[in-house]
């Protein structure tokens, strides 16, 4: 059985390796020390909302992370689901798509219009997730990037 539950603070300790590894997927170095600094600091600062998911042995197996937003057009918040990552230990057995719903039921709770993801072109398990979740595909923006 797995069990979601926001994450605090005092999670940092739990969230750190899960996050590192996450970095590690994304093809960054292991550096776990980092890892918790991030989510320290976006605990500090209230940047984040974090969502920890644990299988029945209180193992902690995924997390997702969403940052606040807002549409000027529709004077209203949105969350940018920024990270979601689901250990090997934990996957095909439905916690990713536990994490996104819980993060929705969040969204909606606090009066958000929308959530926003991004995920690679060739990332097809994951968009088709998405998609079997009522997610969809934006046909009429484009994305642009600056990296500084």
């Amino acid at each position: 059985m797995t069990v979601i539950r926001r994450a605090t603070v005092d999670d940092v300790e739990v969230l750190a390796p899960l996050f590192d590894s996450y970095r590690q997927f994304y093809g960054q170095e292991p550096d776990l020390p980092r890892a918790r600094a991030f989510l320290a600091d976006r605990f500090t600062h209230s940047e984040s909302i974090i969502f920890i998911a644990s299988n029945g042995g209180g193992e902690y197996v995924g997390f997702v992370q969403l940052y606040p937003s807002f549409s000027s057009v529709r004077a209203a918040r949105t969350f940018i689901l920024n990270d979601l990552f689901v250990c090997p230990s934990g996957r095909r057995a439905g916690v990713a798509g536990e994490l996104l719903l819980e993060a929705a039921r969040f969204a909606h709770a606090v009066g958000a219009i929308r959530l926003t993801l991004s995920t690679a072109h060739t990332n097809e398990p994951a968009q088709k997730l998405y998609e079997s979740l009522g997610w969809k595909l934006d046909q009429d923006f484009r994305s642009y990037v600056l990296t500084i």
